[in-house]
């Protein structure tokens, strides 16, 4: 008995010396190539969302876009994402089933088969996509995949999370 309290006293008292010691932590705020790296991603987070409609739909297609960033800059950040239509069968085809638009309809360019949403002074935001739907004739389901994908230049970069950065538009 007498044996067990002195490991017991022993015990605790080492478990205090440990716990009691404050941990310095210098690691700072992270590394600085990361100051300038922001992430998007769709809202929910996963990769099997569709939006399936009717070629005769006239209310906007909306994908809910994610911008995660822990700093206010005095520059826009742009998360870019593409159409694509490798491995789909009987795609969609922009101009002809849809357009990708802005929130009041006006009609988008891609520069470089690549689309921009803005996030103004790389705030942490949600924003939309929007996608107007054309109602061709042409028969058959229409089905369009669109990839948020890796934006870099000289002041920032934009990558995509893994786990959402696809989206599928089906058009019945």
């Amino acid at each position: 008995m007498k044996r067990a309290l002195i490991y017991l006293t022993a015990f605790a008292l080492i478990a205090v010396v440990f716990t009691a010691c404050k941990k310095d932590d210098n690691t700072g705020g992270g590394l600085p190539e990361y100051d300038n790296y922001y992430y998007a991603g769709f809202l929910p987070w996963n990769n099997t969302g569709t939006e399936s409609v009717l070629r005769t739909q006239t209310k906007l297609v909306k994908f809910p876009i994610q911008f995660q960033s822990a700093f206010v800059r005095d520059y826009d950040a742009a998360a870019q994402y593409t159409l694509v239509t490798k491995g789909i069968t009987n795609p969609a085809i922009a101009g002809q089933d849809f357009n990708i638009v802005d929130k009041n309809g006006n009609t988008l360019t891609a520069e470089n088969a690549t689309y921009s949403l803005n996030f103004p002074q790389a705030k942490a935001a949600v924003d939309t996509l929007y996608i107007k739907i054309l109602g061709s004739t042409v028969a058959g389901i229409r089905k369009i995949e669109i990839d948020l994908v890796k934006n870099t230049n000289e002041k920032y970069t934009v990558g995509t999370f893994s786990q959402a950065y696809i989206r599928f538009l089906e058009i019945k």
